[in-house]
C-alpha cells in the first residue's frame, strides 16, 4: 500500500492533524516524507495510533506510551508495567465503588438531615483528611495550532 498523506490519516484515525504532528515531535510516529507541504504517513500508522489510544484510555501517559516503542519501531511492552497498572484501575475502582455506594447511601438515608448520618458523617471525616481522593482528572492531550 502507497503512503497517505496527514489529512488521510487525520480523516481515518479522527485523529486531528495537529495531533498527528505533536505525536510525531514525540517520536510516537514518524512520517515518511512529504508531498508538497503535507506529511506522508506508512498506512501501519493507522494501527499505531489505535495503541496510543489504548495507552491513552488505560491511563498511561504519552511518555508511557513512547517507552512501549522500540527504536525499530515495534512493539516492547513491558508486562511488570501492564501488571502495576492493573493495580492501580483496581484500586481506583474500589476507591471509586466506595464512593458510589456512599452516595447511594446519602440518597437514600431516612436520616432528616445529612449531617445526622454517620455514614454521610464517616465519608465527610475521610474527605476532610485527605483520605478520599478525587478520581484522577484526565488532562486533554496537548493540541497545537493547525
Amino acid at each position: 500500500m502507497k503512503d497517505v498523506d496527514i489529512a488521510e490519516v487525520a480523516r481515518r484515525s479522527g485523529v486531528p492533524a495537529s495531533t498527528l504532528r505533536f505525536y510525531e515531535e514525540k517520536g510516537l510516529i514518524a512520517s515518511t516524507g512529504r508531498r508538497g507541504l503535507r506529511r506522508l504517513f506508512d498506512p501501519g500508522v493507522l494501527e499505531r495510533l489505535a495503541l496510543i489510544a489504548l495507552g491513552q484510555v488505560a491511563g498511561f501517559s504519552l511518555d508511557e506510551i513512547a517507552e512501549m516503542f522500540a527504536p525499530d519501531g515495534r512493539l516492547r511492552i513491558d508486562r511488570a508495567r501492564l501488571t502495576a497498572k492493573a493495580e492501580e484501575l483496581d484500586r481506583t475502582i474500589q476507591r471509586l465503588g466506595a464512593m458510589r455506594d456512599g452516595l447511594r447511601h446519602a440518597a437514600a438515608c431516612s436520616a432528616p438531615s445529612h449531617m445526622e448520618c454517620p455514614r454521610f458523617r464517616r465519608i465527610v471525616q475521610l474527605a476532610g483528611a485527605g483520605r478520599l481522593e478525587p478520581p484522577a482528572r484526565r488532562t486533554p492531550s496537548r493540541r497545537r495550532p493547525a
